[in-house]
């Protein structure tokens, strides 16, 4: 049997995807890659360029999924982010780093906690 892992966050992106569009964003990127890693959603809203982990967890034995996102792994984020902005020809525009969470712990049922301006770069 193969990790399970992936599609879970698949499953997790499809949530904040539609999360994110009810509020009105516009998704730009899904899954982008760098030699960094991946950013996992790439939207705007309001002319705001917004870069969103997305973190979805079954359990909440080792913490809410947001608890994931470690300075270390947003440092890597806005690395990427920039690389991102770079490889558009996006200089100059306001962005931000959002977490959504997506907490599966209640019956399989989805929790979508979305944490607006989550860090800073």
């Amino acid at each position: 049997m193969g990790d399970p892992r992936p599609g879970l966050g698949l499953h997790g992106e499809e949530e904040a995807c539609r999360h994110l569009a009810r509020l009105g964003y516009t998704i730009l990127a899904r899954r982008f890659r760098s030699r960094m890693g991946e950013i996992d959603l790439v939207a705007e809203e309001d002319r705001t360029l917004v870069f969103i982990e997305v973190k979805t967890r079954r359990s909440l034995s080792c913490g809410p999924p947001e608890e994931s996102v470690t300075p270390k792994k947003q440092k890597r984020l806005i690395r990427m982010a920039e690389t991102f902005i770079a490889a558009r020809g996006l200089h100059g525009r306001d962005c931000r780093f959002d977490v959504v969470a997506v907490d599966l712990s209640r019956d399989g049922r989805s929790e979508v906690r979305h944490l607006k301006d989550a860090f800073r770069a």
